[in-house]
């Protein structure tokens, strides 16, 4: 890897000078990957399974859905 590209990539390189990206963006398949050393605030691509169900149902309904 030449010289500018280490210092573009600065922040993803490991120890060993190789591309590492955070555990949940590991096995992703789009290409927002974030750093090993970021902490994920928010992903637009990832749920957990342990977030609370009640998130998607909050969202704003359509004209033709009644109220519960």
């Amino acid at each position: 890897m030449s010289k500018s590209k280490k210092l573009e990539w600065s922040f993803f390189l490991n120890d060993r000078g190789r591309k590492a990206y955070n555990t949940l963006c590991r096995r992703c398949v789009h290409d927002c990957k974030q750093s090993f050393r970021a902490v994920v605030v928010i992903c637009p691509h990832y749920q957990s399974k342990r977030s609370k169900a009640g998130r998607t149902a909050s969202l704003p309904r359509g004209p033709t859905d009644k109220p519960p």
